[in-house]
C-alpha cells in the first residue's frame, strides 16, 4: 500500500498520545504525558508543599552533591520511586501513606520527572506531579537551597 502524497501530516495525526509518542520521538512522547499532568513551577510548588504536598529529589546523589539539594525534599533516586512511593508496597517509605498523596517529583530539569509522574500516575499515585523546570528552575527562581556538600565521586 502507497502513502498519498495529496494528504496532509494534520490527517494522519495519531488519535491518542500513546500514538502521538510513538510516531514523533521523546518530545512528542513529553508533549503528551505533560498534556496530563498539572506542572507547578517553583512557586507553586512551594505554595503546595504549604499546603502538604511532598517534594522528592529524585536526582542522582553526585548531582545533590556538587548542585545542592532542596531542603527538606524526600531523596528517592529514579530506579526505586515507584516501589518506594507506592502505599501498597511492603518497601514503601513511611511517608506513602495513600494514593491519593500530592507527590512532586523533580529531577534537574524536568524532562526525567515528567516520565516519573507519569509512570507514578500509571500505577494509581492520581496526584502525582512535576516539578516544570526541575532544580535548576528552583534554584533560578531564588528559592531556597542547601549548598552542594562535595565534588562528585571521580570514575576509577
Amino acid at each position: 500500500m502507497t502513502a498519498d502524497p495529496s494528504r496532509t501530516a494534520v490527517e494522519h495525526a495519531p488519535d491518542h498520545p500513546a500514538q502521538e509518542a510513538e510516531a514523533g520521538g521523546i518530545d512528542a512522547h513529553l508533549a503528551a504525558l505533560r498534556a496530563t499532568l498539572e506542572r507547578p513551577g517553583p512557586a507553586a510548588a512551594l505554595a503546595a508543599v504549604a499546603e502538604g504536598a511532598v517534594l522528592v529529589d529524585t536526582r542522582p546523589a553526585d548531582r545533590r552533591r556538587t548542585e545542592g539539594a532542596i531542603a527538606g525534599a524526600l531523596v528517592v533516586e529514579r530506579n526505586h520511586l515507584e516501589w518506594r512511593l507506592d502505599p501498597y508496597n511492603e518497601g514503601a517509605l513511611p511517608q506513602a501513606t495513600d494514593l491519593g498523596i500530592h507527590w512532586i517529583v523533580f529531577c534537574d530539569e524536568g524532562y526525567a520527572s515528567t516520565l516519573a509522574a507519569a509512570s507514578l500516575r500509571h500505577i494509581g499515585l492520581t496526584r502525582a506531579t512535576d516539578l516544570d523546570g526541575g532544580f535548576r528552575a528552583w534554584r533560578r527562581a531564588g528559592l531556597p537551597v542547601l549548598p552542594p556538600t562535595g565534588d562528585a565521586p571521580r570514575a576509577r
